[in-house]
């Protein structure tokens, strides 16, 4: 399993509007027939502002992901009105750590 987490940092007094953009990315992604994964929105402490992740089966359905993601107008349009309300992005790939023995 792969999960992707995107983080996202508003600029000043744009935490909702990055949220609002967060929330039509993945109804896009939907549109698109792809997972639309999951939002997170800060409620406290050091950190982003809202966090989406999502989980893939494999590498190659991340890859495949990503490929149906650069093919879409709508979701490049989404992405570049994103980065206009941020601060920060990040994105994130891990795996489950899975010790021989500890049960997954």
């Amino acid at each position: 399993m792969i999960v992707e987490t995107t983080n996202y940092f508003a600029r000043e007094g744009q935490a909702a509007a990055v949220l609002a953009q967060r929330r039509k990315a993945s109804a896009i992604r939907r549109e698109l027939g792809l997972e639309p994964g999951r939002i997170y929105v800060k409620l406290e402490g050091a950190g982003p502002d809202t966090r989406w992740e999502c989980r893939f089966p494999s590498l190659e359905a991340y890859k495949a992901d990503m490929a149906e993601r650069a093919q879409s107008q709508a979701f490049a349009a989404a992405r570049k009105d994103m980065h206009t309300l941020l601060e920060r992005f990040e994105r994130h790939l891990s795996a489950p750590d899975e010790l021989p023995g500890d049960g997954g």
